[in-house]
């Protein structure tokens, strides 16, 4: 009998259901009493239509109870879909589960209190006592079991409603042009998302790595794990603790965090960031950490048009380009050094490890190749660019 869905209900006497019928009415009433005055949730004495469904639910249950006595094979799956509308109800009502569940179990109990009443009173064979509590406790395992089914639909259902608008957010927050405040406002409360008075965005580099992990983020920040880099909306960056958990989050990944900005202006630190992901991905710079453009802002703007720095170093660094290596290396890294230095050879040779006649003699060699461009304070600038590019190239290039 206990492995058939229905066992319990198909050893009770044809008439059964009948005897028990005109009882029903009143336990209906004293299980929503009961409901009504143990669960708060359920306790809205001035809400007549919630009431109304309190009581129709109860009702619901205890005539599916009776439906199958008198039938035992009937057909589940109708009482089945009541079920599963009763969760995902108690889901869009915000509520837990917790006390749906409690109602379930507080209605068996007042039920199989007054059954047992009826058999004292001899209106109920007391053979059949057994048999009524097992078939109660299966009713409602099935019940329970329906509503928990309906409710988690429910909420995967919201939960993906809710990731959606997220998502659509951080493609409006990173809108080129950018979108107007009330729609980033609207867009916003629907996410579930406070408005902030600034935001930073974060570029993440998740690598060829398929079907890894995604991150799990602090939840007031934004992301999007599905695009390629992937993008992080954090709220009110300079906050404190905030590069703490954006660190924490992003531990093991390459990432750039752009500049703090207000609400509309999110594309730039979104351009930004991926600049900055763009050279740590070339080693120009670090990646060990999330970079932030903050901290590296003549790198960025020295590598914003790279075919312009070219034309520059060509311009005023030709002379080096000619020598062989590696000379030409010594006599780069000491030029910099020196328009570094404020032309300061005991400071040069102190940085460089080396004499400072042996800085003197570079210089005698570098004011022969350049000439007067060694002393122009527009061609030093130009000069001082390029050879900082050409050292972070080579550096990278050397990794």
């Amino acid at each position: 009998m206990d492995d058939e869905p229905n066992g319990p209900f198909k050893v009770f006497p044809s008439d059964l259901h009948d005897h028990l019928r005109p009882f029903f009415a009143d336990i209906a009433e004293e299980v929503v009493r009961a409901i009504r005055t143990e669960i708060p949730e359920y306790a809205r004495p001035t809400d007549d239509t919630y009431m109304h469904v309190v009581h129709q639910g109860v009702q619901h249950a205890l005539q599916g109870f009776l439906e199958r006595m008198a039938k035992p094979d009937t057909d589940w799956e109708p009482v089945k879909a009541t079920y599963l509308r009763i969760g995902r109800g108690e889901a869009e009502e915000g509520r837990s589960l917790d006390s749906f569940q409690s109602a379930l179990r507080l209605g068996a109990r007042v039920t199989w209190r007054r059954v047992n009443a009826l058999v004292d009173a001899e209106l109920l064979p007391r053979e059949v006592l057994a048999a009524l509590g097992e078939a109660l406790f299966l009713h409602l395992d099935e019940m329970a079991a329906a509503t928990t089914a309906g409710y988690t639909e429910a909420r995967l259902h919201a939960a993906g409603e809710l990731q959606q608008r997220r998502s659509r957010l951080v493609d409006l927050l990173t809108a080129d042009p950018p979108a107007s405040a009330e729609a980033i406002s609207d867009l916003a409360h629907s996410a579930r998302w406070p408005v902030p008075r600034a935001l930073a965005v974060v570029a993440v580099d998740q690598g060829a790595r398929p079907g890894a992990v995604r991150p799990i983020v602090p939840a007031e920040f934004l992301a999007r794990f599905d695009v390629q880099p992937a993008v992080l909306v954090v709220p009110d960056p300079d906050g404190p603790g905030r590069a703490r958990a954006v660190a924490g989050a992003l531990h093991g990944l390459r990432a750039a965090m752009g500049p703090t900005v207000a609400l509309q202006e999110g594309a730039r630190s979104w351009r930004w960031a991926t600049e900055a992901l763009d050279l740590a991905r070339r080693g120009i710079l670090p990646g060990a950490e999330p970079v932030r453009c903050q901290d590296h802002l003549a790198t960025l703007l020295l590598f914003r048009d790279e075919a312009l720095v070219d034309a520059m170093a060509e311009r005023r660094l030709g002379p080096l380009v000619e020598m062989r290596s590696p000379q030409r290396e010594r006599l780069a890294e000491t030029l910099l050094s020196w328009l570094q230095c404020g032309h300061n050879a005991s400071e040069v040779a102190a940085r460089l490890a080396v004499h400072p006649q042996t800085v003197r003699y570079r210089m005698r060699q570098l004011d022969e190749l350049f000439g007067d461009q060694l002393h122009d304070p527009a061609a030093q600038f130009e000069m001082q660019l390029a050879l900082r590019a050409l050292t972070l190239r080579t550096a990278a290039e050397s990794r």
